[in-house]
């Protein structure tokens, strides 16, 4: 996996629930007391303790170590945290763009010497109990993690990395099926013509056909020329075809060595058990190398340089004629300056974060682009960071007025500084990021050391945030223009800043075709036929290879019962405030309140469902009560950990043609700031001002819909204007460019799930509505808006949204935080309540087919939800092409089958993970050479094919069908129905934060109980269970199916009468 790491400011999301327990652990102290017993200087099997330290503010205690041989770097943190983690990290520098590295982390998880069957890594997938296993490789480093909560499949997931990582197999097989090979286009016929095939160099030709990760590119590798970062360490698709298979081993004989290596664990299994397991599996083999990775500095420019790159048309970019980006960007310090980071970090946040800052005021809200450029902020990922600002989807002659525009905001920053409020907004952030509980925050640790420790830089420095903050704090009492020094610094006075354009050339694809074609020509013009025979031959071994059951029986492996029968409970209440049912779950939120409100949809006309997410994006962005925009978004900074609004369909766990539509209001903050947080939300949706108006001799003032008449005195009018200010229109224009530019960059990301969508959306009423509000209907919608030269009708459209929502009747809350704060927080609820209530609308509901149902289906006469039962849903099948400017294939075919209380539904959990590692991840991803492909099945009762970044389409298709053929055989054994089983039970029993408990119960009505009855269905299902869901639910002309594909421009399919091609 090619990773991209570009971000402001690293979130800290800490994790202090207890998972499953198990016996061999030590239950006398806490993790982190355990920890603190190490010494410096204290040897454990073959290490050497450097320093234990305490990081109160992270609940854990840091041990750091090197290997006595090798030199191995190696940090633990131990927390109380039962979902632990291991990552090791090599430094990879390649000096060319043949994606040397990317292609290793691709091979190495083939097979290895202890496990050398064909692709352990994925069957461990299935063998394991894992909450996250995966490989990225960055532009300087390749990391391997993984992390789960069984201890036993800690340790088995400990020796497949370790073997894989140090001790790989690198067949030539492996490399020709992940890196690249020249095959026939149909192995099986020597005459077809010969093309490029391999998994990296399609999945790279899908990277670089998203625009935003082709200018990234570009701009890392002209700031940094002089060494590694100036070549693609993912591989630019032409320079692939360059490597060789002893390229590729040499690369991992000189990178993958201890010497070269940085060992990660967290949690709280006990430190010595890995380092023992470390010792004998892997690191006693070796002797210290001097691995020479280094990365040194990059030379300093005398004076500033620009440069312009070319990128594909968008066809669904907000305006089309305002296509190009433009982007000046700053070398900045070395990133092992822990503190320097961190204050560039901080600046960097100040400068370009929300409405308030400088740069936003200066770049955004003149309209003159859609959005700052891909590429924007501090980026500390490379061995000295970097700064960049600028601007997407701008006309190319705004060129030098956004140049000069970068120039002034930055002297008026030097000159005016910041406002010490919006310092002490960003620093409350950081405390709430601090205190804030995670399911993931092993992982996020591993990430956020991995580039400084990279380098050498001091890992547990950077866990020090609140000796950071102090400091911080420090240096702006001793010197209050300690930022404006830094800006004039780093900024105003730095040479080495690269200035970078990029337009869009119409026939940019037609000469990307042209080149892969060159390439492709220069490597068969000089093959023999015994080359061409040889090429044939090689193609049927691999295809025999990829075809052929492989025995996975030397890989380690959990059972059946070694997965929780029973889940444990989560307590919750329920009682009713202001005639709102509130759903209150005590839980450790480390002193965060954490508020949701779901209000129904039932009564809003069909005509504004369009409108919601656009509603949802922009209600807490506007403006409220007696606060602009701005102020709104300094109080929200100041006193919340964030307020959002969004879209919520939620299927129903009985019946398919049910769904419940909503939105959800979520927030938190600290306990001290819950007031401000309901008054914020109070204001948003309850306030309204009094305003005197004169009216002009006629008017058409009362048909406005954003303000109404309460009293009229001949010209003299009293107005009751609503918040949000709607009427804000070059607010509303800003934020409309924003979010529509936001979803067509997404596309060629998510394209897979934009297919899987669409083909959803006749199949069910829930899929129809998601379609509307997440789907490409809406990217369109968002387009359309975005090109409307007045907003007059969105103005008009989103204050009656506002107006359906809100109602007590339509309403339901929860509340997550701590026992001490429950009953103030209660308290304040009702207030809150009591608000809404006064200022509530009755609405008739647009249908009369709504029912209600208990949150508690054994509590009848307690708290509801109001669901829309479609009766006499006709669903259809529709197959539709979608036109995009990719070189790729987001393939997906998705079947109407049962809802989750269903009996079948546990049955087609189990098929569809099986599939996917059995049958289609072999058919699409190793012989069709897509990045990815498989099945799932989805919580609304429809089961998904689907393939990510594929060079096929057809063949894709035709793996779907044959897929279901093998599953109808039978052709499949116990052993992969329980390896299925324990893949579905991983995230079942994956790890919920705090703030989350209680969500399925109060957003879907999925009890503990109703979990557990799935659970032991899932259970239960037996090999005939599977071949009967595979016969009754997907058979031809039985199975009820819509097909989406999204890609490049394809003749076959506009001749085909039976595809909708747009």
């Amino acid at each position: 996996m090619l990773r991209q790491t570009r971000s402001v400011f690293q979130k800290f999301r800490c994790l202090s629930f207890k998972g499953q327990q198990h016996t061999w652990r030590l239950k006398s102290t806490s993790a982190t007391e355990r920890a603190l017993q190490y010494q410096p200087g204290q040897k454990v099997h073959g290490f050497t303790v450097r320093e234990v330290v305490a990081i109160p503010d992270l609940f854990l205690t840091a041990v750091k170590l090197t290997h006595d041989k090798t030199g191995a770097q190696y940090l633990h943190a131990a927390r109380d945290d039962s979902n632990n983690l291991f990552s090791v990290q090599f430094r990879t520098t390649p000096m060319d763009s043949t994606g040397v590295p990317h292609i290793l982390e691709h091979t190495v998880l083939c097979g290895s010497e202890k496990y050398p069957c064909r692709d352990p890594f994925f069957k461990m997938l299935n063998r394991s109990l894992s909450t996250f296993m995966n490989a990225f490789t960055a532009s300087d480093y390749t990391m391997y993690p993984f992390s789960t909560q069984n201890g036993k499949d800690f340790q088995n997931l400990l020796s497949v990395y370790l073997d894989a990582v140090f001790f790989p197999c690198l067949r030539e097989q492996d490399f020709w099926q992940e890196g690249w090979r020249l095959e026939n286009e149909n192995p099986t016929d020597p005459s077809s013509p010969l093309v490029f095939k391999g998994v990296v160099f399609n999945e790279m030709k899908g990277a670089f056909s998203d625009n935003e990760r082709l200018y990234a590119q570009h701009l890392q590798n002209k700031l940094y020329p002089d060494h590694t970062y100036s070549v693609v360490s993912g591989g630019e698709p032409l320079a692939i075809p360059d490597l060789t298979w002893e390229q590729l081993k040499q690369f991992h004989a000189t990178h993958y060595h201890p010497s070269n290596a940085r060992f990660f664990t967290y949690g709280d299994l006990p430190l010595e058990n890995h380092l023992k397991q470390i010792q004998e599996e892997a690191l006693s083999r070796f002797e210290r190398i001097e691995p020479n990775t280094e990365v040194p500095s990059q030379p300093h420019w005398t004076s500033p340089r620009e440069d312009h790159v070319t990128c594909s048309p968008d066809a669904l970019a907000p305006d089309p004629t305002r296509q190009n980006t433009l982007c000046v960007s700053y070398l900045l310090g070395d990133i092992t300056d822990t503190f320097e980071g961190f204050t560039l970090s901080l600046l960097s946040s100040l400068m370009i974060s929300g409405p308030n800052s400088p740069f936003y005021k200066s770049l955004i809200e003149p309209k003159i682009g859609t959005d700052f450029s891909c590429v924007v902020g501090y980026d500390g990922s490379t061995k000295e960071a970097s700064f960049s600002i600028g601007l997407q989807g701008m006309a190319e002659e705004d060129t030098e007025r956004v140049k000069e525009i970068i120039i002034q905001t930055i002297d008026g920053i030097i000159e005016n500084g910041f406002e010490e409020e919006r310092i002490e907004a960003l620093l409350h952030k950081i405390e709430i990021q601090m205190k804030h509980q995670s399911t993931n925050f092993g992982l996020s640790l591993a990430s956020y050391i991995a580039s400084s420790w990279n380098h050498d830089g001091d890992p547990v420095e950077l866990l020090r945030i609140g000796e950071s903050v102090a400091k911080f704090r420090q240096a702006l009492k001793e010197n209050p223009r300690f930022l404006q020094d830094k800006v004039k610094h780093y900024f105003k006075e730095n040479t080495h800043r690269l200035t970078l354009s990029m337009s869009p050339e119409d026939d940019y694809l037609e000469k990307q075709a042209k080149a892969e074609e060159e390439k492709l020509h220069k490597k068969i013009e000089v093959l023999s036929e015994g080359d061409r025979k040889e090429i044939y031959e090689k193609g049927l071994e691999l295809l025999a290879a990829q075809s052929k059951t492989q025995d996975a029986s030397c890989l380690p492996a959990l059972k059946v019962s070694d997965i929780e029968p029973t889940i444990p409970i989560t307590p919750v209440e329920t009682s009713f405030t202001g005639g709102v049912p509130v759903q209150y779950c005590e839980q450790p939120t480390n002193g965060l309140v954490y508020f949701r409100a779901m209000c129904s949809l039932n009564t809003l006309p069909d005509d504004l469902k369009l409108y919601v997410p656009l509603f949802c994006s922009v209600i807490t962005k506007m403006g409220c009560g007696d606060l602009d925009y701005r102020q709104q978004a300094q109080q929200m900074e100041m006193r919340t950990g964030g307020m959002s609004v969004s879209t919520q369909v939620i299927p129903d766990s009985n019946h398919l043609d049910t769904f419940e539509q909503g939105i959800l209001l979520f927030s938190s903050c600290l306990e001290r700031n819950v007031p401000h947080m309901f008054e914020l939300w109070s204001d948003i949706f309850n306030k309204y001002i009094i305003q005197q108006f004169i009216f002009p001799a006629t008017s058409a003032i009362g048909s406005c819909h954003i303000v109404c008449t309460i009293r009229k005195t001949a010209n003299v009018g009293l107005i009751l204007s609503f918040r949000p200010h709607f009427n804000d229109e070059e607010r509303l224009r800003v934020l409309v460019m924003m979010s529509a530019q936001e979803l067509a960059n997404g596309i060629s990301y998510s394209g897979h799930m934009y297919a899987m969508s669409r083909a959803s959306r006749y199949l069910t009423p829930a899929g129809d509505l998601q379609e509307t509000f997440g789907g490409i209907e809406q990217v369109k919608f968002m387009k359309r808006t975005a090109e409307m030269s007045d907003l007059t009708h969105v103005i008009r459209a989103l204050p009656r949204i506002k107006k359906h929502l809100l109602n007590p009747a339509n309403m339901r809350c929860a509340v997550n935080t701590t026992p001490q704060k429950m009953s103030d927080t209660a308290a304040l609820l009702e207030s809150f309540m009591k608000d809404v209530a006064a200022n509530r609308r009755d609405h008739k509901r647009v249908r009369a087919n709504i029912i209600s149902k208990p949150l508690d289906p054994q509590d009848a006469c307690g708290a509801s939800r109001k669901l829309v039962s479609v009766q006499n849903f006709q669903p259809c099948q529709m197959k539709t092409y979608f036109d995009m400017p990719f070189p790729v294939h987001f393939v997906s075919e998705t079947i109407r089958t049962v809802p989750f209380s269903h009996q079948d539904y546990a049955s087609l959990c189990i098929l569809a993970r099986m599939m996917t590692a059995k049958f289609l991840h072999g058919e699409i991803r190793e012989k069709g050479g897509a990045y990815g492909g498989g099945a799932r099945m989805g919580g609304g009762g429809l089961f998904s094919f689907y393939s990510y970044r594929d060079p096929n389409s057809l063949q894709t298709l035709s793996a779907f069908h044959k897929g279901v053929d093998w599953a109808k055989s039978g052709r499949f054994t116990q052993q992969d129905i329980d390896e299925a089983k324990l893949s579905v039970f991983s995230a079942v029993d994956s790890p919920v934060a705090p703030a989350d408990k209680g969500m399925g119960r109060f957003l879907s009505g999925i009890t503990d109980e109703m979990k557990q009855s799935h659970r032991e269905r899932l259970f239960a299902v037996n090999h005939k269970h599977l071949v009967e869901v595979a016969e009754r639910y997907f058979t031809v002309g039985q199975k009820m199916f819509g097909v989406t594909i999204l890609g490049p421009e394809n003749d076959t399919f506009k001749r085909d009468p039976s595809w909708l091609v747009l």
